[in-house]
């Protein structure tokens, strides 16, 4: 357990934000990896490994739920030196992450065909699409016990584990991608088939390394099949704060269906070209997701140990930090775009689609930045119903619009992209103002009366 209420702000944020995202890049080049491998398939493979990881968000919804709720509540109870609130928590946690697994899978086989082929430009892309999907369901489910356990170890301060067992995983994937993919040294290529084994059996290496680790070398919470099973004000409390965190993930989803639908009648190479700019985009997010991510554990053990004072001055740092880097990164998109859409393809068409995404959508790199920031606070301060709001309005400032523009036939993609833009900077400004709203109330903490003695003296 790593104690968050003692120590310079701004270098636990710095430090934490720096491990987790090392972390996240290893997790998002699973998808970069597979991406690589799979583009000398052809543009169909390539929109068809996009199509068929488009549900990974429902799986960041549902483990979006446990992260959040397990980082709050495990950091509140070390903010307030509760071991046995901490444990308990991150044992239901598990409960609850077995549970989601089971049903996530279910539904994915049932459901998931389907989908994939209802957002697919031809039958190429949707068969390509169906085998992906398919074959990558069984890593998506164990990434349900993955994040719990990983969520709890954050709460408690902690990162850098969860970031080694992702960098093992990510090493495994790119030795098994080409192996698998196409054909290296067995001269049985299995094309999007095997992209998705080799992240699938990663998965599992990193599942069975963080049991390793949790049963070997953690203290602080552990193991406890005696409270496995469920306890329902542990659970309503759970929900409470990961339902809205899980919400935000699943309009995330909702606004990746958007744009693919969008792009669908402009012909597979738009989709290919859309497909690569949103994967690199997400690639482009991850530092100021890495701070938000920080952000969560130091304000709740800060909350929880009541120190107001502390938790003001994380969402300053974080706001800084994260703004700086996210405009570096705006710059680099605006002179170079294309130069990380042609790592993945070498198609004139699907470039140009791809770095026209890049260089406009980045004017909203910063406003991003500050919309995760405040996405922390929220998680944190252990209401994250704002959160919620906020997102939830780029339905009505993105989704019901983006529909709108469809219907003229001389829409460009560019306008959507613009549209996009323009619904960020106005949830970044909402987020701000109800975080602002949020420490008011939430920091306000009663004045403990004076003990007996003080008063004697």
């Amino acid at each position: 357990m790593k104690d968050l209420t003692k120590g310079p702000i701004g270098r636990h944020v710095v430090e934490m934000a720096g491990f987790i995202g090392i972390g996240m890049l290893v997790q998002t080049a699973y998808f970069l990896v597979d991406l690589y491998f799979v583009s000398g398939l052809g543009k169909e493979a390539v929109a068809g490994v996009s199509q068929g990881a488009t549900p990974f968000f429902i799986v960041l919804a549902m483990t979006q739920v446990l992260q959040v709720s397990t980082v709050t509540l495990i950091s509140h109870a070390v903010g307030r030196k509760d071991q046995a609130e901490a444990n308990l928590v991150f044992n239901q946690s598990l409960s609850l992450s077995f549970i989601s697994g089971f049903v996530f899978l279910i539904l994915g086989y049932a459901l998931g065909g389907a989908f994939v082929d209802s957002v697919s430009a031809d039958a190429a892309t949707a068969a390509a699409g169906r085998t992906y999907l398919y074959w990558y369901l069984p890593g998506l489910g164990l990434q349900f016990a993955m994040v719990g356990m990983g969520a709890a170890l954050r709460g408690t301060g902690i990162v850098k584990p969860t970031m080694a067992v992702q960098v093992l995983t990510v090493a495994l994937n790119i030795i098994l991608a080409p192996v698998l993919i196409a054909g290296w040294g067995t001269g049985h290529p299995l094309g999007v088939l095997g992209a998705a084994l080799a992240s699938s059996v990663s998965i599992l290496a990193g599942v069975l390394m963080l049991l390793a680790y949790f049963v070997r070398l953690e203290h602080y919470v552990a193991f406890q099949p005696s409270s496995w099973r469920p306890h329902v004000p542990t659970w309503r409390r759970m929900m409470n704060i990961g339902i809205p965190s899980g919400g935000e993930f699943l309009v995330m989803f909702f606004i990746m269906t958007t744009i693919q639908v969008v792009a669908r009648p402009f012909g597979s190479q738009a989709q290919a070209g859309v497909s690569i700019g949103v994967r690199t985009m997400q690639a482009i997010f991850l530092p100021a997701m890495a701070v938000s991510f920080a952000v969560a554990p130091i304000v709740g053990q800060n909350f929880g140990a009541r120190r107001g004072d502390r938790v003001r001055e994380t969402f300053n740092s974080a706001a800084v930090l994260g703004s700086i880097i996210m405009a570096l990164l705006t710059l680099f998109c605006q002179v170079q775009p294309a130069l990380l859409i042609r790592i993945f393809s070498h198609d004139a068409e699907v470039v140009a689609v791809g770095a026209t995404y890049l260089r406009i959508i980045s004017w909203n790199f910063v406003a991003n930045g500050i919309a995760f920031t405040c996405s922390g606070m929220f998680q944190g301060l252990g209401n994250t119903w704002p959160s919620l709001l906020s997102s939830t309005g780029r339905i009505v400032t993105f989704v019901i619009p983006a529909f709108w523009l469809a219907s003229f036939p001389s829409v460009k993609l560019e306008d959507f992209w613009y549209l996009s833009v323009g619904s960020i900077t106005l949830q970044a400004i909402f987020s701000y103002l109800l975080v602002r709203r949020e420490m008011r109330k939430r920091l306000a903490f009663p004045v403990p009366a004076p003990s007996p003695a003080a008063e004697a003296a």
